[in-house]
């Protein structure tokens, strides 16, 4: 037999995990909103990230893929992602001019991502755009509870 539904539905919305995901969606956005007006991000990748055409998928690529580059596999590993959505996140970011895609010429079956200097730019503006957003969190919450939820997030991502 099963079991009734709790009586208090509501956390279903308020629990940790749903808050975590807003809290990152809510930053992901503001980190691509700071990109699409970075004066130094070329006018078209602006207008694709202001347009909402990029997305915190794309920044999985500037997140993981290393300044001298990173193969496919290794890339796809540390985002977490299959090998076949990273190959299409590549694909779309390497027409847009942020990476280009270079045989291994240890093995013949790997590629290498690397940025391009339009991609360098758009790193660059997002490392600015984290500077910013991370400081708004601060100011927003008070520097002593961005530090512990820093603090916490940092543990708690640690231990899994």
């Amino acid at each position: 037999m099963p079991k009734s539904a709790p009586a208090d539905p509501s956390w279903r919305q308020t629990h940790l995990g749903r808050l975590l995901g807003h809290a990152m969606r809510r930053f992901d956005e503001r980190v691509l909103e700071l990109m699409a007006r970075n004066i130094d991000v070329p006018l078209a990748l602006s207008n694709l990230a202001a347009r909402a055409q990029v997305s915190a998928a794309h920044v999985h690529i500037t997140r993981h893929l290393a300044p001298e580059g990173s193969r496919l596999t290794d890339l796809a590993q540390q985002a977490g992602m299959s090998k076949q959505a990273m190959g299409d996140l590549v694909d779309q970011c390497e027409a847009w001019g942020l990476v280009t895609r270079e045989a291994d010429t240890r093995d013949r079956r790997a590629r290498w991502v690397r940025f391009t200097p339009t991609g360098l730019l758009w790193l660059e503006a997002f490392r600015q755009a984290v500077a910013q957003a991370e400081a708004e969190f601060r100011q927003e919450v008070g520097a002593e509870v961005a530090t512990v939820v820093t603090l916490g997030l940092e543990a708690y991502a640690g231990g899994g």
